[in-house]
């Protein structure tokens, strides 16, 4: 079942079953996803849906943080539900553990030993975290061994 499929049976499912919040969330996901189609005139591939669920929660968790410090304690209740519901769609996520072992894997692939080699080691490296980790994350961890 593609990831479109998926959303399309929960947002029934939240239908049938009044489950008001989840369902909007699942209808403003499924409208960035069809704007997107539309602009590009074509289906897209779970892997694009990925990509535009990613950028949602980046999007929230970063709202996230700016409500958080200016104390609007009323709208970080709701972000964080919606981030919720809208991490149950992406893969699991890598721990940092797993981030440390991928970072130091991929710097002896490609050979790099200073700072100035971060962008060839960021290149072969974010194809294989696509999805699964935050990129500043993974940016921060690089940084960290390559100095």
């Amino acid at each position: 079942m593609s990831l479109n499929e998926r959303l399309s049976d929960d947002m029934k499912q939240a239908m049938k079953g009044q489950e008001k919040f989840r369902l909007s969330v699942i209808r403003m996901l499924r409208s960035a996803i069809k704007n997107v189609e539309i602009d590009e005139r074509r289906t897209l591939e779970d892997a694009e849906v990925l990509d535009i669920l990613s950028r949602e929660v980046k999007q929230r968790k970063d709202s996230l943080q700016e409500f958080q410090k200016a104390g609007r304690e009323d709208l970080t209740a709701n972000l964080a539900a919606e981030i919720e519901i809208i991490s149950a769609y992406l893969p699991q996520q890598l721990t940092e553990e797993e981030i440390k072992v991928i970072v130091q894997q991929t710097i002896q692939e490609t050979g790099a030993s200073s700072k100035a080699e971060m962008g060839k080691v960021m290149s072969a490296l974010m194809p294989k975290v696509k999805g699964r980790a935050d990129g500043k994350l993974v940016n921060q961890t690089v940084q960290q061994f390559l100095q």
